[in-house]
């Protein structure tokens, strides 16, 4: 069964992640906020468990994150007192998924040869893992310290619509777009900015340009 999957794990995944951006248009945003999208993200978790399933060891390695997530989200539900605990367990999790599953596409992705539409999906799978990663990197330094972000909370969405907002964040930074909305206002926030806009343009310098160049050279031959 994981074998077959394998062969369209790049379509998998970057469903998953799809989901995970433009989900809240199309359900409500506080059955997003609450409960839709931790389980996309556990969704997401299972897509990287397929991507990476030729390799045991980081197999495993993601089961036990999926089971702690679940954990996580399972305990927050059933608790009657909201605790941040198991946030930070949750947001853990993530983190070290995001940065793991992102290396491991760009390593399948250098080493393939031949350039296709499997090729074309990891790539853009791999830049928005890196604008996930942002995510939890700003969302890990707004719930630590509340106030880092400047103009996150507006009138029309208010406080429960945090992770639409960090998600939108991210992405206009890791695209370098910029556009002034939120700001990082403490030196924390304002260092997670400009990492993720070298990881935006790194990626997009180093990766992209060197799958382009190889099907420029397939094109030739």
């Amino acid at each position: 069964m994981m074998d077959k999957l394998y062969k369209y794990r790049f379509e998998i995944f970057f469903f998953s992640q799809v989901t995970i951006l433009f989900g809240s248009l199309v359900f409500p945003p506080i059955f997003f906020e609450t409960i839709l999208a931790p389980l996309l993200f556990v969704a997401n978790l299972v897509a990287g468990i397929v991507l990476i399933s030729k390799r045991r060891k980081l197999m495993w390695f993601f089961a036990v994150l999926l089971a702690v997530t679940l954990f996580a989200f399972g305990s927050t539900l059933l608790e009657k007192h909201a605790t941040k605990v198991y946030d930070y367990l949750q947001m853990a999790a993530f983190f070290l998924f995001y940065i793991v599953v992102t290396i491991e596409i760009i390593t399948q992705v250098w080493s393939i040869k031949k350039v296709n539409k499997n090729v074309i999906l990891g790539l853009i799978s791999g830049y928005i893992s890196l604008g996930l990663l942002g995510f939890f990197i700003c969302l890990s330094i707004e719930m630590t310290y509340p106030g880092s972000f400047q103009g996150l909370f507006l009138v029309e969405t208010g406080p429960e619509q945090l992770t639409e907002r960090m998600l939108y964040y991210s992405f206009i930074t890791l695209l370098t777009i910029g556009y002034g909305d939120i700001l990082p206002i403490t030196s924390l926030a304002q260092k997670a900015a400009v990492l993720i806009g070298l990881m935006g343009q790194f990626y997009l310098v180093i990766i992209t340009a060197a799958v382009v160049g190889k099907y420029i050279n397939q094109f030739k031959r």
